[in-house]
């Protein structure tokens, strides 16, 4: 008997939804005949570090040769920035391929992994893409509600996926809070922690994952290089966790996983601790400028603890807002997909960036009225 190639796929794969990436700019000068600047994806507008591209292009010349697989040398430097042992550091694609890893190595059919409504699409794929079955719980005011996320924990349960701050509500929760969490998570529970923006964070009560890793060995956190330090392009980011689970991983990643040029400009980025002042300073700054003018404008942005903002636009419909905003050349992120059909995330930009956005926002407003309720 034989099979079509749709029937030999997994149902639990067939059924996955695509992640859905920012629209290039590019795509939108070429369709549009406009410029248009992006401000849908978190990235730096400030660019990689200067120290960072100047290694990049020294490492290109020696593109001939294979990377080193193992990442030895940043994984060395990375633990010793922050006190662990070189075993218990994984660098990989950026933290996507760590976030999918956990999964492979933990979930299989019959088995659980927990994450929240609202967060990053990532980890919802990486649990059913190995499996595993999906339990979501529900937000509370934007923000992960770890006591029901503890309450959900079943024998089933091997992983449980946590962003702080989240994507794409950038919120974010205390030390506190995350203690009590991490003292009812068996230990038996794998928990993933996702720090991509903690560097943007005003909040200084976030976490500290180095001391709670070094009391619990069921935590794995995650960092990148694709937010404050600006190689987003590249795809680097690394994971600190138990020396057992970074050996299981490391036997699933793809062999020479991270390129030389990645590993090289990660290395030099560490140390531009300018570049990183000057980020966290302008997204500051230009973070707040948004909020407050966007208030002005009607609009109620929840306070934010990343580079970008949350934007509920309740009573518009928030893909036509998009879409015109895309005309006016300004590119921000529609979030039915990720949960928030009536919300949009807006990146923070450099000041000529955000004002554009600004004023293709005030046109936009002032266009639009609230949709009319329906008529039962």
């Amino acid at each position: 008997m034989t099979h079509t190639l749709e029937e030999l796929i997994p149902d639990y794969i067939q059924g996955l939804a695509a992640y859905v990436p920012g629209k290039p700019v590019e795509e939108v000068e070429q369709d549009l005949k406009i410029h248009a600047v992006k401000l849908a994806s978190n990235e730096n507008p400030l660019g990689p570090s200067p120290k960072a591209m100047a290694a990049a292009r020294q490492a290109l010349g020696e593109a001939n040769w294979y990377p080193d697989g193992g990442s030895k040398r940043l994984r060395e430097v990375l633990a010793a920035r922050y006190g662990v042992r070189a075993e218990e550091v994984f660098v990989g694609l950026g933290s996507s391929e760590i976030i999918d890893l956990a999964s492979r190595v933990l979930l299989r059919p019959g088995l659980t992994g927990i994450t929240s409504e609202g967060s990053f699409a990532l980890f919802a794929i990486a649990i059913r893409a190995s499996g595993g079955k999906l339990v979501q719980t529900p937000m509370r005011n934007y923000t992960f509600d770890l006591d029901a996320m503890a309450a959900a924990v079943t024998p089933e349960t091997r992983v449980i996926y946590i962003a702080n701050p989240n994507n794409p509500t950038g919120t974010a929760f205390g030390a506190e809070e995350f203690d009590v969490f991490m003292k009812k998570v068996p230990g038996d529970v794998l928990v993933v922690l996702d720090e991509a923006y903690t560097e943007y964070a005003e909040r200084r009560d976030l976490p500290k994952a180095m001391e709670i890793f070094k009391e619990y060995n069921n935590l794995l956190t995650l960092k990148t290089f694709s937010k404050v330090y600006g190689l987003a392009g590249l795809r680097i980011g690394y994971g600190i966790g138990h020396p057992t689970l970074v050996a299981e991983m490391n036997k699933l990643r793809t062999p020479f996983n991270v390129t030389s040029v990645g590993q090289a400009a990660a290395l030099a980025a560490l140390d531009d601790l300018e570049h990183v002042r000057r980020s966290v300073e302008m997204n500051h700054a230009e973070r707040t400028r948004l909020l407050e003018e966007l208030r002005k404008s009607g609009l109620r942005p929840v306070a934010s603890e990343t580079n970008f903002l949350f934007v509920p636009v309740a009573g518009m419909d928030a893909k036509a807002m998009c879409d015109e905003l895309l005309h006016e050349g300004v590119i921000v992120r529609q979030l039915a997909w990720m949960g928030f059909p009536n919300a949009i995330r807006i990146s923070v930009g450099n000041p000529e960036e955000n004002s554009k956005l600004l004023a293709a926002m005030a046109k936009v407003m002032a266009q639009r009225k609230p949709a009319a309720a329906p008529v039962s």
